[in-house]
């Protein structure tokens, strides 16, 4: 069975452009303890979350090759993957010139930085629950995980 929050609707059946839907609002989902609900599902799925990983650790931009063979996806998989990442405002992907060919670059925007760091807060909370509820903080305390931040370069 399908889940609501993964299917998407078709704005533009010609052009087959897909709009992720938000997810629904439920009137049992409060603030719960272990709710997380700042895990972003737009980041969330492994595959998207390893090209904003990739493009996090260079600042400068990646080509689509160079993305490709560290994420290790197919053509067409990150090409879908990128459309998803730059509707939803957290990458953007450019044409450019590079000896004599085009090229696209991809580049993690301000926003999409600002959203990977509020994920990665929310993640670290998902360790440090589970670390003190198996024995009492030293696993997460193991992994060197204290705070997380992000310099901006």
């Amino acid at each position: 069975m399908q889940r609501k929050a993964y299917r998407c609707r078709i704005a533009n059946r010609g052009g087959r452009k897909r709009i992720p839907l938000k997810r629904p609002e439920s009137k049992n989902r409060g603030e719960g303890r272990f709710a997380y609900e700042g895990l972003d599902r737009v980041i969330h799925a492994p595959a998207r979350l390893s090209v904003l990983t990739s493009l996090i650790t260079h600042p400068h931009g990646l080509t689509f090759t160079e993305l490709k063979d560290l994420c290790a996806l197919t053509d067409g998989n990150l090409s879908r993957h990128l459309q998803i990442l730059e509707t939803a405002g957290l990458v953007a992907a450019f044409k450019t010139a590079q000896n004599n060919r085009s090229v696209t670059v991809c580049r993690v925007t301000a926003d999409g930085r600002k959203r990977y760091i509020d994920y990665l807060q929310v993640l670290e909370r998902v360790v440090l629950d589970v670390g003190a509820a198996v024995g009492g903080g030293s696993e997460a305390r193991a992994l060197g995980h204290s705070r997380i931040s992000m310099r901006r370069t």
